[in-house]
């Protein structure tokens, strides 16, 4: 991709989420064009409609989550709650726009119809979940709901309430992650 298309690109991710955590109520692609300091013309460019954009945004959080996930070199539970740290640290530096584009699907649904934006998030997870499953002597085959239970339990909306609320943030994700041991063993010994 050439440098000024790159350059644009980033612009454009910028400008949505300055928008969303600013005025998610004006999120139309004229407004992130001028936020963005370039035509509307060029914007529809590089992305057809606000969705895709928006698409793009959560996705590029996702792929950092993943890169993440990929490279830490933690095994069991202590590579589950490293990636658990980075992810509360992606939501506290995205995660005010992150809630505004929350999907209305249920997660099993968009998991298993290999939804664009939950196959990332199931490839940044896989490798701790099923590290975390291990340590518990969860089976495997109940990982597609241990991703489940994750996407509801690490929700970007409820971290930011809990820190919000005055629990520090070091205590939050500690008993959002014991509150997701023991919710895998509950539903693994259901």
């Amino acid at each position: 991709m050439r440098r000024d298309a790159v350059r644009n690109r980033r612009k454009l991710l910028e400008a949505v989420g300055e928008t969303l955590r600013t005025e998610p109520g004006g999120m139309t692609m004229a407004v992130i064009a001028e936020r963005a300091n370039l035509s509307l013309a060029t914007a529809y460019r590089y992305f057809p409609s606000v969705e895709e954009l928006l698409k793009a945004y959560l996705l590029g959080v996702i792929v950092q989550l993943r890169n993440y996930s990929h490279d830490c070199p933690k095994t069991g539970p202590a590579l589950f709650e490293d990636v658990v740290r980075e992810w509360a640290r992606l939501v506290r530096s995205y995660g005010p726009a992150m809630v505004q584009i929350r999907s209305r699907t249920g997660f099993l649904t968009r998991l298993r119809g290999n939804d664009e934006v939950i196959t990332p998030v199931r490839d940044a997870w896989e490798r701790p979940i099923r590290s975390a499953m291990r340590h518990l002597d969860v089976p495997d085959d109940h990982f597609d709901h241990a991703l489940f239970l994750y996407n509801a339990i690490f929700d970007p909306r409820e971290i930011l309430d809990l820190i919000s609320t005055g629990l520090p943030e070091e205590e939050a994700i500690s008993r959002l992650t014991a509150a997701y041991y023991g919710a895998l063993q509950g539903w693994a010994g259901a």
